[in-house]
């Protein structure tokens, strides 16, 4: 867990174990779930360490070893491209990086459903759009940190 306070109050974390033997399927969509996660990060470092088979569940912990990138604290400057999810200064009339920006203006549509939250970077499922940059659910934060 990252120790700052913004994400003990608004990250939900845990560990779960995959094998793509038993489960291709499912680690395959992990796996998708993973990279798309390494893209939108600025720093990750993983390290994969083989599992031997012949040991209890019980010793599998500490196995495969994660490491997410050392957060920085939001700050009042802190937002997320709402197409992208990368890290940008936070401006509600500006929610878009210049690449995904570039992208939008061609169409402009203020109503088209984007990817995640510009206040805290969360997936959106369509939720947000140019109009509406900020979830629903972290509006009222958003607006104490940022004075909105």
């Amino acid at each position: 867990m990252n120790l700052y306070e913004f994400s003990q109050q608004n990250n939900n974390e845990m560990g779960i174990h995959i094998t793509k033997a038993e489960d291709p399927e499912l680690y395959n969509s992990t796996l998708e779930e993973v990279n798309r996660l390494l893209t939108i990060s600025e720093e990750i470092r993983v390290t994969i360490k083989t599992v031997n088979t012949d040991i209890s569940s019980k010793d599998i912990s500490n196995k495969v070893e994660v490491k997410s990138p050392i957060a920085k604290p939001i700050t009042k400057q802190s937002g997320f491209c709402i197409r992208t999810g990368v890290a940008i200064p936070f401006d509600v009339e500006k929610p878009f990086c210049n690449e995904a920006y570039k992208s939008w203006s061609k169409f402009g549509d203020a109503n088209y459903q984007e990817k995640f939250c510009h206040f805290s970077g969360n997936s959106s499922h369509g939720e947000t759009s140019f109009n509406r940059p900020i979830l629903k659910q972290n509006w009222r934060k958003a607006k104490e940190i940022h004075g909105l």
